[in-house]
């Protein structure tokens, strides 16, 4: 019996020791291939041994599916992201918090008065007397004056007629009559102070003294009325304790005010009166002047 152990590498193909494997090479013609037999077959043999050589290097490499195969090791997974979940949130709260004090900067930026303007007389029960002059019912006071007149008897007042309410200040020493004039001699420096940044004043009420008032800046308890009031464009009321700040009922009247200014020294506010043009007596039930002298 024949053994079929090879004698050398070479020959451990079986198929390629019991087949023949015929060697196709191109011709032009058949009279060139019956001419060059030779070395068609010494071709032949060369491509025979490459063969043998290959499919003894494909017999040697283990195959991906015999045991001796290896497979690399896998790839270490990338360790999860960090928790983007905090610092989003605080990126979140940071632009609200700009986007809230971008909004508030915008409510209490001070806004030269115009023609006509919003005006709100405010006051506790038993308590003064507040004048707010806005531009906008939503902007923060231009001017915020705070009288010594109890809020009830401002209220008899307006219920018998016409109200006229005079405020003086005194003109600073050394101030010069013509702030044009004192600006040109000191060389474009500004001269007297604005009317409505004055500080004190003596009020009158129809011609009887009623104490003093005192500009002041807006605060918590007159920003949480003025919010209350920011629907209301015309009327009086009372605004409910609870909403007023726990304080007390707040009374109130607010109208629209066409301001007029006589000089630098002299400023008049008068209330238009809606019932003008349907046949109402014609003239504003509230009169404000600012006085300098």
């Amino acid at each position: 019996m024949r053994t079929i152990m090879a004698k050398s590498p070479h020959d451990s193909s079986f198929s390629r020791r019991n087949f023949k494997w015929p060697v196709l090479v191109k011709s032009s013609s058949h009279g060139a291939a019956a001419g060059g037999g030779e070395d068609s077959s010494g071709k032949g043999a060369e491509d025979a041994d490459e063969d043998e050589a290959t499919m003894a290097f494909s017999s040697s490499c283990p195959s991906f599916h015999s045991e001796d195969f290896v497979s690399p090791p896998p790839n270490p997974k990338a360790p999860p992201p960090p928790k983007q979940r905090g610092k989003r949130c605080r990126a979140a709260v940071s632009r609200l918090r700009a986007a809230l004090a971008a909004a508030i900067a915008g409510r209490h930026r001070q806004v030269g008065l115009g023609a006509r303007i919003t005006g709100t007389l405010y006051g506790r029960r038993r308590g003064h007397v507040h004048l707010a002059f806005q531009v906008d019912p939503r902007a923060c006071p231009a001017l915020l004056l705070e009288l010594a007149a109890p809020t009830a008897s401002l209220v008899r007042e307006m219920a018998s007629g016409l109200v006229r309410i005079a405020l003086e200040c005194d003109r600073a020493k050394g101030a010069c009559a013509f702030p044009s004039a004192a600006a040109a001699t000191n060389g474009g420096a500004g001269g007297c102070r604005k009317l409505v940044e004055e500080k004190a004043w003596r009020a009158y009420c129809n011609g009887k003294g009623c104490g003093y008032a005192v500009r002041r800046e807006c605060g918590a308890a007159d920003l949480r009325v003025l919010r209350a009031l920011e629907p209301v464009s015309m009327g009086a009321g009372v605004i409910p304790a609870a909403c007023g700040g726990g304080e007390g009922d707040v009374m109130y009247m607010r109208a629209r005010f066409e301001r007029v200014v006589g000089s630098r020294d002299s400023e008049a506010f008068y209330m238009m009166n809606p019932d003008s043009s349907t046949g109402g007596n014609g003239g504003p039930e509230l009169s404000i002047y600012l006085l300098r002298v």
